[in-house]
């Protein structure tokens, strides 16, 4: 596209993210006529091993201390990539250098250091979004759009989730995020809790009750010297929620599960709504399709249909092959960047910071609901 704006990224934190978001940079011309052009110049990490690799990406400017890469005039868009405990601090810098930044979720270790962070943002002129790359495939845009068309009536029930196995592995070592002062005490809900909610917030389910089952499954894990640590955070969570939309005052049930140590799965998203005329399912473990439930007449009916590489930006992939999760990411970016510029649309947009506000409400309260043993106000 011609005309498109430059901009130049920097990038806190050089781990997995960090990468994948170079790789998508180099990817973006298969984009078709995206408003934007955006090219990672820099890295903020002290790790000799993540500097090495964005040497040998060619990353011109490679960093210590993240406080460098904020001075630095040239850098229009930060992506910040970093453990939970330091969310607040390195978030309000950016703010602060007047920096516009994607940030990982939870964006804050808890609830107060996520409303600190978002008072700042909201009194600054920093664009800011919350990342959250599952809804961009083909199918969950599909099931979103569904829902959103009232072809579902009304709304009988709601499960949004994600499955890991990354813990069933009892002798894995152990990291940041197994342990609360990391973590946080919302353990695996700050890991992947951003994913599950932010569809049904999206659509306007909004959590108003929630009782959890919070489980830590594996207790002790060996250090990178063989020492034994204690995993006190939660490897699963399972919030029943009682929804309810803005028409409507009668509360519906809603589930949403984050896991951990999902045995059976690897790396599973998922998003079902069900409602008295239709429904919807989507799934990543069967990413080339999604299903579609209806009941007419008398008749309830399940079609499964093949969504292509249909996505949120227009790519020049030919719609027939299938969609993966570097794609996620491709079109993750482009929104963000799109609606930075004022030219997303009517497209889907990265996850808001009302939207990540919000579901650390529904952390804490599920929380204050294992700590009570009984259900409890989202507030």
């Amino acid at each position: 596209m011609r005309n498109q704006v430059s901009v130049k990224v920097g990038i806190i934190g050089g781990g997995l993210m960090g990468k994948e978001l170079v790789a998508a940079t180099r990817r973006w011309d298969a984009l078709v006529d995206h408003p934007v052009r955006p090219e990672v110049v820099a890295v903020a990490d002290p790790s000799p091993d993540v500097q090495g690799w964005f040497k040998n990406a060619n990353i011109p400017h490679i960093y210590n201390d993240y406080k460098e890469l904020l001075a630095n005039p040239e850098i229009d868009v930060v992506y910040i990539a970093v453990p939970h405990n330091l969310h607040e601090e390195i978030y309000l810098a950016a703010v602060a250098a007047g920096k516009d930044f994607l940030g990982e979720k939870p964006f804050g270790i808890d609830l107060a250091a996520s409303e600190r962070i978002v008072t700042a943002v909201k009194a600054s002129k920093s664009f800011v979004r919350v990342s959250s790359e599952m809804p961009f495939y083909p199918g969950a845009q599909a099931a979103i759009n569904f829902v959103k068309s009232g072809a579902l009536g009304e709304i009988v029930e709601v499960r949004s989730g994600f499955l890991h196995s990354s813990d069933l592995d009892t002798s894995k070592p152990i990291n940041w995020k197994r342990q609360v002062k990391f973590c946080g005490e919302i353990g695996v809900m700050g890991d992947l809790g951003m994913h599950v909610a932010h569809v049904p917030l999206r659509l306007g389910l909004n959590p108003k009750k929630v009782y959890s089952l919070l489980d830590d499954i594996v207790k002790i894990r060996k250090d990178s010297k063989g020492n034994d640590v204690a995993c006190d955070t939660f490897d699963n969570a399972v919030l029943a929620i009682k929804g309810a939309t803005g028409s409507d005052n009668r509360q519906f049930p809603m589930i949403w599960e984050m896991k951990r140590i999902a045995p059976g799965e690897s790396n599973t998203w998922f998003f079902n709504a069900m409602g008295m005329k239709g429904g919807v399912s989507f799934s990543t473990r069967t990413p080339a399709t999604y299903k579609r439930f209806s009941y007419s007449n008398g008749e309830q009916v399940w079609s499964e249909l093949q969504p292509g590489h249909k996505t949120n930006w227009p790519v020049i992939t030919g719609g027939i092959f299938e969609f993966g999760f570097p794609d996620s990411l491709l079109q993750m970016w482009a929104s963000y960047f799109a609606e930075r510029e004022g030219k997303l649309g009517d497209k889907f947009g990265c996850a808001t910071v009302d939207e990540v506000v919000l579901s650390h409400r529904v952390f804490a309260s599920a929380l204050r609901s294992f700590n009570s043993h009984a259900e409890e106000m989202v507030i």
